[in-house]
């Protein structure tokens, strides 16, 4: 009919984005027809037959609802069919969380810089962050930008490598920080760079003693850089192999026997430090005893 305003075209990409949305709220909905089953609302929301499949074989003792209303949350939040999938898979327990919960902490996450794509990949990497209590995943936040002096753009740049840091007990993670800023003279930027946090602290350690006992890495003074020593990004992201190698210029065989013995000697001085704290409460307890029987 002549004089109806026609509607506004959309945006560039927007229709399918609108049709999934639709898709989506409508397979929220109850059906009423009683073919309207759970496969068919999965497949609603963007699910393939074969991925409907698969994600109903998860948690078989829940109810359908509570698979759909997971699934429904996670393609909210900006995943894939696939990834929402995968995510589940790997993580089965996902789904006996609140809906609200994993909105709330995808919230938490976009806040620390985590948007997009980089969401996406820290949380398949990581699914437990779903479920960390929210004191830990603050605590760790604030010693890195605190303690660690991580700028903003290097804290966006760590969790969206390394993501489980913020599954670390604080004092861990600064002693993980600590060993590479004051044993190895590493500054921010290039810990960032090389991703410190994804090699485990023991074989970060392994790794830099055996360089320094063979002459290789020099351990900086105060306040001072070694620029001859091999870069961090070559000792944690070179296979063990390649290391052995490249950098240490060394057998497997040696690198075996040198941790074998780093082991022992952690013991030993484990042992010591044991035996004095002991005498130092002996003698504290002597002390006490003095202290009270002496004469006034």
């Amino acid at each position: 009919m002549a004089g109806l305003p026609l509607p506004l075209p959309l945006p560039r990409g927007a229709g399918r984005a609108v049709l999934a949305g639709r898709a989506l709220l409508a397979a929220l909905r109850p059906c009423p027809r009683r073919g309207c089953g759970e496969a068919a609302a999965l497949r609603a929301m963007g699910f393939s037959q074969e991925q409907a499949r698969r994600l109903q074989g998860l948690q078989p003792r829940l109810g359908p609802e509570r698979r759909e209303a997971v699934a429904a949350q996670l393609l909210l939040l900006g995943l894939s069919a696939e990834a929402a999938l995968a995510l589940l898979e790997q993580s089965p327990a996902l789904l006996r969380l609140p809906t609200e919960q994993l909105r709330e902490r995808a919230e938490e996450l976009r806040r620390l810089g985590l948007d997009g794509g980089r969401l996406e990949r820290a949380l398949s990497r990581c699914p437990q962050l779903f479920a960390v209590p929210r004191k830990r995943l603050a605590a760790a936040v604030r010693l890195l930008r605190e303690r660690c002096l991580f700028t903003a753009e290097q804290l966006r740049e760590v969790l969206g490598t390394c993501p489980a840091v913020l599954l670390e007990e604080p004092c861990s993670l600064h002693h993980h920080f600590q060993y590479a800023y004051f044993r190895m003279g590493v500054r921010q930027k290039e810990m960032v760079k090389a991703r410190l946090f994804q090699m485990p602290f023991a074989e970060l350690r392994n790794r830099h003693i055996f360089l320094e006992r063979r002459g290789l890495y020099e351990t900086p003074h105060k306040g001072q850089i070694q620029t001859n020593n091999p870069k961090l990004k070559d000792i944690l992201q070179l296979s063990e192999k390649d290391f052995l190698a490249s950098l240490a210029c060394s057998t497997l065989e040696e690198y075996e026997v040198f941790k074998k013995l780093l082991a022992r000697e952690e013991a030993e001085e484990g042992k010591e430090e044991e035996v004095d704290a002991l005498y130092a409460e002996e003698d504290d307890d002597l002390d006490s005893e003095r202290s009270k029987t002496a004469p006034e």
